[in-house]
């Protein structure tokens, strides 16, 4: 498990460094998703700062809803590539930033042994973010 208050801190500073406004905090207790979320306020836009439940990996992705209702959203994370905003972040300690181009690039299960066997099967993900970010009903 992600040591939330962490990443809460995290997302909260990289706001305030590229000015923004950490608007909602969306924690997953579910098995699906497998991801928290803090979502970033700016003038022209909403985004997600993206962390694996049981990782310290995140990544900037297009808000999503996570709950179980019917505005619920399935398939895949849209990810997206904000320099500012992954130049604040790169600096949390104990968090690694993934890139919009390594997500959308194929999973090596080789290199990423800690994406769920399961995970592999059921959602047979075919790039690293599906496997990693994953989002299976």
């Amino acid at each position: 498990m992600i040591d939330l208050k962490a990443f809460r801190r995290a997302c909260y500073e990289a706001a305030r460094r590229t000015a923004g406004e950490l608007t909602e905090f969306r924690i997953s207790g579910e098995p699906t998703p497998n991801f928290h979320q803090a979502i970033i306020t700016y003038s022209s836009r909403n985004v997600a700062v993206v962390c694996v439940r049981d990782a310290p990996l995140m990544a900037l992705a297009v808000p999503r809803v996570i709950g179980f209702t019917p505005e619920r959203e399935a398939g895949p994370l849209t990810f997206v590539d904000l320099p500012d905003l992954a130049a604040a972040l790169e600096v949390a300690p104990g968090f690694r930033l993934l890139t919009a181009a390594e997500l959308d690039g194929p999973i090596d299960k080789a290199k990423w042994p800690g994406v769920s066997q399961y995970d592999m099967r059921h959602g047979q993900p075919q790039t690293l973010g599906e496997g990693l970010f994953n989002y299976w009903d």
